[in-house]
């Protein structure tokens, strides 16, 4: 966490436990593997960012988590259950996540240019404002 000074996450995958059951995952089976086998233990837990939140770290980066609600690819759980997971486990930490779920757009984050230049701006105001106090 201490190699970052901000992170924006759009649209992400992140529970790779439970990807294949939502949406299109498991169409993506063959890229990332089977969690219901070995291949979970074998490799998937070990870059399932949901899977490695570290409770004992006491700082992480500020975090911006943007996601859409009508993503038809990536499911917006994804995003949801990493800023809950972040909240609970972070609380009395220095722990900064903040969230926004676009209630339009795509796996894209937004339906048309308006939205997309406000995602855009969005995440480049998160970044330049954590960014420049540090």
């Amino acid at each position: 966490p201490d190699l970052f000074g901000a992170v924006h996450c759009a649209v992400p995958l992140l529970d790779m436990k439970k990807y294949h059951k939502l949406l299109a995952g498991a169409s993506w089976m063959a890229e990332y593997g089977d969690p219901d086998t070995n291949e979970w233990d074998d490799f998937l837990y070990k870059y399932s960012p949901y899977h490695n939140i570290d409770p004992n770290v006491e700082k992480y980066p500020p975090m911006l988590v943007t996601t859409s609600t009508r993503d038809d690819r990536v499911h917006p759980a994804h995003a949801r259950k990493m800023v809950k997971k972040l909240w609970d486990l972070g609380e009395g930490k220095d722990w900064p996540v903040y969230y926004y779920e676009n209630i339009e757009g795509g796996h894209g984050g937004a339906a048309d240019s308006k939205q997309s230049a406000f995602m855009t701006s969005l995440a480049y105001d998160f970044m330049w404002d954590v960014c420049s106090k540090s």
